[in-house]
């Protein structure tokens, strides 16, 4: 009697404990892993989150930039980090459902190994390409590259992203030939791009857009209707005559931790970022991103991520795409 008293008293003290440690969660600062260089628009929207979490949490929230193997190291860092509430990371369509589509022997399970706290926001990609090309619109570069096969390159942030799964679609659906060149991150393929090293490149607009703006890159459409490239068309329908009527494809960001984070700490920072990007500042933020703000809770952002992994796992069947 004594030693059962003795051990639901030791349980309950170590359920208290935790309770305890859990309701002063933060005591230190907490750590957001971009898995993408600086500069490009998974970055930017990581930065601005985390400005918003240091604030409402009272601690600082560091990023750190963990680029490489099209955003897989990143994510991978941060399903191998201790599951206590201080290392985050930014999750996105190319991170979790596009990677385990795309390659090989991918060392995660973009659900299992991961608490899903929040889908950020949503956004299109826009086809940009150097002032210097010699093409206007869609419907001219698809011409061109038809009657100079090998001789464009198109640019991505790795063969494991939904934007290389993308740009092997447009060429099946234009009957085009254009040279894959892949990079770490889209803040280093700008200059190749901008001095026309690099033909074509489908970005999100979320860094291209001043670009775009100035005149030092060019866009030839988006994927969905995108206010910060007002004048920009739909690739759907600039390019119904080749091939393209379909494509309308989109991408977001989320935040996830390590599988056993306390739910108690998944649902706070759900709940201030959700808080955030639909506040009158976070949309007018995103909205010069052309970032549609969502806040899901965590089993819809689950869902999200599954139906995606279902979705580009049968676009890969069509095109003939294996796991590399």
């Amino acid at each position: 009697m004594r030693r059962a008293a003795f051990a639901a008293a030791f349980v309950l003290l170590l359920v208290t404990a935790a309770g305890a440690t859990h309701a002063q969660w933060p005591v230190r600062a907490l750590k957001l892993i971009v898995p993408f260089p600086p500069g490009g628009g998974t970055d930017l929207v990581a930065r601005s989150v985390a400005a918003k979490l240091a604030e409402v949490l009272g601690q600082p929230v560091v990023v750190e930039n963990r680029p490489g193997a099209g955003g897989t190291i990143g994510a991978d860092a941060v399903a191998k980090a201790a599951p206590d509430g201080y290392t985050i990371g930014i999750a996105t369509s190319s991170t979790h459902p596009a990677s385990v589509v795309l390659q090989k022997n991918v060392p995660f399970d973009p659900l299992k190994s991961f608490a899903p706290i929040t889908m950020i926001g949503s956004t299109s990609y826009v086809l940009v390409a150097s002032p210097a090309l010699p093409a206007n619109t869609l419907a001219e570069l698809v011409a061109y590259a038809q009657a100079n096969p090998g001789k464009l390159n198109f640019a991505n942030v790795g063969t494991s992203t939904l934007g290389y799964l993308l740009s092997l679609q447009f060429k099946a659906l234009t009957g085009t030939q254009m040279q894959d060149v892949s990079y770490k991150g889209s803040s280093q393929i700008y200059p190749d791009l901008i001095s026309n090293q690099v033909s074509v490149f489908l970005d999100n607009p979320g860094a291209s857009t001043p670009l775009v703006n100035s005149g030092r890159l060019k866009a030839y459409g988006v994927t969905t209707p995108t206010p910060s490239m007002s004048g920009v068309p739909l690739l759907s329908q600039a390019g119904a005559s080749v091939g393209l009527r379909d494509f309308d494809a989109a991408f977001w960001y989320g935040l996830v931790a390590p599988a056993g984070t306390p739910k108690a700490i998944v649902e706070r920072i759900q709940a201030e970022t959700a808080r955030y990007v639909q506040s009158a500042d976070g949309r007018k933020e995103f909205a010069a991103r052309s970032l549609e703000p969502v806040g899901s809770t965590p089993e819809q952002f689950s869902t999200a991520i599954q139906q995606d992994i279902e979705r580009f796992a049968a676009l890969a069947r069509q095109l003939g795409i294996e796991p590399q």
